[in-house]
């Protein structure tokens, strides 16, 4: 079996590489993981804070992901006019000031202000996802697209796993602090973000970033209305599936704490029974409370688990088509679903961090299906496909209706739907087109 060696995974057309480019483009899904991965300690703080039912704590995600519903099309618009670079910045911006804003809605103390400063932060991170996803599967051959955005994406797996960790310390942690404000807990991780990204945000204003140009072997014009994409069913089904996987990512991670907390007993005392024996990481991050334990198996389980994924998926696209290695994924995590709303103790809290391994390659790898064979429509339909993560907006609240009235475990059945769909789509989509995923590209610095 013919495997290239990591190097050409970002050759240029002129024999040159794009590791530096894509490396910093890399930076930002660390940065979007770890925000995301800081929203998902949220819910719970606000259920026991504010004293809101599940299903009005899934407002949090939704404020968050309807964002990317309502930024997708001027992100798509913005990048076909002035480039990827000018998109991420643009992104880098909106993310800072969505997170500084996290300090006068600690002071107002109300739920609204919160909720807006996500809002902003998402119109951020549909930008940098407008612009960086479809970016790493053009920095070199086709045939290595899947496989690059998938080595990113284990980056954005890294922040998902030092997100609720830090969630965790400054939130729970500093919950019951004598002497400070109910929400003064967010004000520090979200001063340190925005203080990140904006020093992120300089560094590529003053860099040099090729300019990508898709060839057009498909004959697409190259003002092509936004219509021509309905031509494309790999793209238009990859939408959908893109719609479904994230609402399913979405309920998961929000309801996780919920679910562990809910459905063991004496979940504290069995987290800190490992903690002990690892040290200074293990004593640093102690969980004071059952949230607090739970937020670390999110952490170390679940988003450890998801990084492992991305990770050990990108080696198997080596020796797997990722249409078939969806498809296993997808039946993987269907089986998984099903086992965690048994509620069986132990074994479904495994099962439920186990999900994260096999969501780990969906997001990448829908993304790469769908934009086979686009050409000069790459940068609109990538914005539709990142539209698609408004579908995060949608399932919390469902999940959250579903549990206030037949239990946490009942309200699994949403991301089980979601997982068969993806299963059905990637066995679809592998037998209507089986080659490589990916566009080939020319490029020019600025």
């Amino acid at each position: 079996m013919k495997t290239n060696p990591p190097a050409s995974l970002l050759r240029s057309p002129d024999g040159g590489s794009y590791f530096r480019p894509f490396a910093m483009v890399t930076s930002l899904f660390l940065l979007w993981g770890f925000a995301h991965g800081l929203l998902d300690v949220l819910d719970k703080h606000f259920q026991t804070t504010l004293h809101v039912s599940k299903a009005q704590s899934g407002m949090v995600q939704f404020s968050l992901y309807i964002g990317y519903l309502v930024m997708g099309t001027p992100a798509g618009l913005f990048m076909k006019k002035f480039g990827y670079k000018k998109g991420i910045i643009l992104g880098l911006s909106l993310f800072a000031l969505g997170a500084f804003l996290f300090y006068p809605a600690a002071k107002l103390a109300a739920f609204v202000p919160f909720l807006m400063a996500l809002f902003i932060i998402a119109c951020g991170l549909c930008c940098l996802e407008t612009a960086a996803n479809p970016y790493t599967t053009v920095l070199g051959p086709p045939a290595g697209a899947a496989r690059r955005i998938n080595i990113a994406q284990s980056f954005n797996g890294l922040g998902w796993i030092l997100g609720p960790l830090m969630g965790g310390l400054f939130i729970f942690g500093a919950t019951n602090s004598p002497g400070g404000g109910t929400f003064d807990s967010l004000i520090t991780p979200y001063m340190l973000v925005g203080t990140v990204v904006v020093v992120v945000a300089i560094l590529f204003a003053v860099t040099k970033l090729p300019v990508i140009k898709e060839d057009n072997k498909e004959g697409i014009a190259e003002n092509a209305p936004a219509r021509e994409l309905l031509k494309h069913p790999l793209f238009i089904w990859a939408v959908v599936a893109q719609f479904l996987y994230v609402a399913a990512q979405t309920g998961v991670n929000s309801f996780f704490i919920n679910y562990v907390t809910e459905t063991m007993t004496g979940v504290r005392e069995a987290v800190s029974s490992i903690m002990i024996h690892l040290g200074g990481f293990g004593s640093f991050f102690m969980p004071k409370n059952p949230e607090q334990a739970a937020s670390v198996i999110l952490a170390l389980g679940g988003m450890g688990s998801f990084w492992i994924g991305r990770l050990s998926g990108a080696w198997f696209m080596k020796f797997i088509s990722p249409g078939r290695l969806l498809a296993i994924y997808g039946l993987a995590n269907s089986i998984l679903m099903t086992i965690v709303i048994m509620r069986l103790g132990w074994i479904s809290v495994i099962a439920l961090f186990s999900s994260y391994f096999f969501m780990s390659v969906m997001f990448p790898t829908i993304f790469a299906l769908g934009l086979r064979g686009l050409g000069p429509l790459t940068k609109r339909a990538a914005s539709f496909l990142v539209m698609a993560v408004a579908g995060g907006a949608f399932c919390p609240p469902l999940m959250g209706a579903i549990a206030d009235h037949s239990g946490m475990s009942i309200a699994f059945i949403i991301p089980l739907f979601c997982f068969a769909f993806i299963c059905w789509y990637a066995v679809w989509s592998n037998k209507k087109s089986p080659s490589p995923a990916g566009n080939t590209t020319t490029a020019v610095y600025h």
